[in-house]
């Protein structure tokens, strides 16, 4: 009788410890499935890497993450800010690589260039760079590489058409440009544009800045020499856009810009696209590589889908500018 029991209590204890280990195997198997994420249930870490906070920049990075809330991807995102510091870039995108994010969003030509040297393994998405092939990001639009593409700023007719506007329309022939010789997607720009000034009057007087608190100098500096100022999409100048603006309007002097949202900040016009949308169009590319629709290296690099020509208005008086009525028709005019 005493045998007996023992032996049923055995049998009960064997069985107990059969039921909690399949128990604990279980639960091992649903937190893996978890943390594997089946599909509609993996959270996708993206670190962002943002050379400095300015509308453009910002927008573009709205656009992105739109994308891919639109697509239903639940992400995490580390937003990080170089306060346009290339090392302090660079850092940042050591630590996402370190971090071993899913991907990393490349917010401007030092933020891109800052993540291909941290990681030649982690995907990279990257916007608002005007010269990918100069910058050394790329082999070419077409085949981009083994783990970065993305979007340009940089649509083909916009320096151009700005340039050809300013030849037909504004008196004198000097054209002030403040940029950051240290920005390779400037340089670039400043190239394009004497290249457009070929077989006109048109002229570039540059004044060079490092850092955002040396615009406004920069700008006065150029009162009494050129007719009009061109800002391209220089950050360092744009995050300071507004010290440009005031000398502007001091001076009576155009100031010309080269992107939708410096218009509205108070440029005078501009032949630009919203930035929305090329961060939009990068989220998509995103979207792709994340799921597994597409290698990186299958994703040519995109330009801006839409070039428009936009006036402000009130700019125009400011910087004792008439609107002709012919530019009413071609171009979209902002109060």
């Amino acid at each position: 009788m005493k045998k007996g029991w023992k032996l049923g209590a055995s049998m009960m204890l064997a069985s107990f410890v059969a039921l909690a280990g399949c128990g604990n195997s279980e639960g091992t198997s649903d937190e893996a499935n978890k943390g594997s994420g089946s599909e509609g249930e993996k959270t996708y870490k993206i670190g962002v890497n943002q050379l400095v906070e300015h509308p453009s920049l910002d927008t573009a990075l709205e656009g992105f993450q739109a994308a891919l809330e639109e697509k239903g991807l639940d992400v995490e995102y580390d937003v990080q800010i170089a306060q346009g510091d290339q090392n302090n870039s660079q850092t940042i995108a050591n630590n996402f690589a370190g971090d071993g994010v899913d991907l990393i969003f490349a917010n401007s030509t030092p933020s891109a260039q800052s993540a291909l040297n941290a990681t030649s393994e982690i995907p990279i998405v990257f916007t608002s760079v005007t010269d990918p092939v100069g910058g050394g990001l790329v082999k070419s639009f077409e085949e981009p590489g083994a783990n970065i593409t993305g979007t340009t700023d940089n649509h083909p007719d916009a320096i151009p058409n700005t340039v050809k506007f300013i030849a037909e329309n504004i008196d004198g022939n000097k054209v002030g440009m403040i940029y950051n010789s240290g920005e390779q997607n400037s340089v670039a720009q400043i190239n394009l544009a004497k290249k457009a000034m070929e077989g006109t009057d048109l002229e570039v007087v540059e004044a060079s800045v490092s850092t955002s608190a040396e615009v406004k100098q920069a700008a006065e500096s150029l009162v009494g020499q050129v007719d009009s100022l061109y800002v391209i999409t220089d950050n360092t100048v744009v995050s300071a856009l507004e010290s440009v603006i005031g000398v502007a309007s001091d001076s009576d002097i155009p100031l010309f810009v080269g992107e939708l949202d410096s218009v509205k900040r108070g440029g005078f016009a501009a032949y630009g696209f919203d930035y929305y949308d090329i961060g939009f169009e990068a989220g998509e590319m995103a979207v792709s590589i994340l799921t597994g629709e597409k290698k990186v290296s299958e994703i040519p690099v995109q330009y801006p889908q839409n070039l428009k020509l936009q006036i402000n208005a009130k700019a125009a008086v400011d910087m004792g500018v008439e609107i002709k009525e012919e530019w009413k028709e071609a171009a979209e005019i902002i109060e």
